[in-house]
């Protein structure tokens, strides 16, 4: 088959359009950039629906259309460009346990992104998106996500009330420290998560059965620390490797 080489080639241009949120709601899909990710995607067992790669190359494998330079760049988010790229489908389900982590207007996606990284690491069974969150799928998000992106479960929460378990906010002025032993006392837990400078509204924090602290000599950490932090702590008590 003959390499796209236009830049203003269709198929290129519904691949530009995956870069704005409007664009990958009216689609349900999103752009994952690069080997790793690709490489991720398929570990997670999850199969892109096109597939494209720089002509002349052999990444992606059979099915990954043959695209010249200029063109790629063209659909890449990328300033500096990528070799291969690939469109997969937007997968949302329900908030599941046993630890589910519940994002409240974390408007940076690179913070959502790493938070997606650490449920990954720490086994969390569930990211939710409350009101005002950044898009998962969004380019930047899925970078900083290292793959996660495919292999941790996604929930959109209308009302907190939706959430698994135990709610636990994550409060920086919390009279009690976060404890394994929330996420280990029987049944499953939502950690609850705001934004840096907001953190979680009052409605939120008065419908959680606690709230929690993580021990800082500072005031408070970004999301993406508190999290990470947070899920190592409601973890800690497993055995590992």
């Amino acid at each position: 088959m003959t390499p796209i080489s236009s830049p203003h080639n269709p198929r290129i241009a519904s691949l530009h359009r995956l870069h704005t949120r409007r664009g990958r709601e009216r689609s349900g899909a999103f752009l994952a950039e690069g080997e790793d990710l690709i490489e991720a995607a398929l570990r997670a067992g999850r199969p892109p629906l096109e597939g494209y790669r720089l002509s002349g190359t052999e990444l992606g494998g059979d099915g990954f259309c043959d695209v010249e330079a200029a063109a790629l760049k063209r659909a890449c988010s990328l300033g500096s460009g990528t070799r291969v790229l690939a469109v997969y489908e937007q997968r949302w389900s329900a908030p599941a346990g046993p630890l589910c982590v519940y994002l409240h207007a974390v408007a940076d996606p690179g913070n959502v992104g790493t938070i997606l990284r650490a449920a990954q690491a720490f086994g969390a069974s569930s990211v939710a998106f409350g009101p005002r969150c950044a898009d998962p799928h969004s380019p930047k998000a899925v970078r900083a996500s290292m793959g996660a992106v495919f292999a941790v479960q996604l929930a959109r929460v209308r009302d907190v009330s939706e959430l698994p378990g135990e709610r636990v906010a994550l409060l920086p002025d919390a009279e009690q420290a976060l404890r394994a032993d929330h996420a280990s006392a029987g049944g499953a837990v939502t950690l609850l998560v705001g934004a840096e400078r907001d953190g979680l509204p009052a409605s939120v924090v008065g419908a959680c059965e606690r709230s929690a602290r993580i021990p800082i000599a500072s005031h408070s950490l970004n999301a993406a620390m508190a999290a990470t932090v947070a899920l190592y702590e409601l973890t800690s008590s497993r055995v590992r490797p």
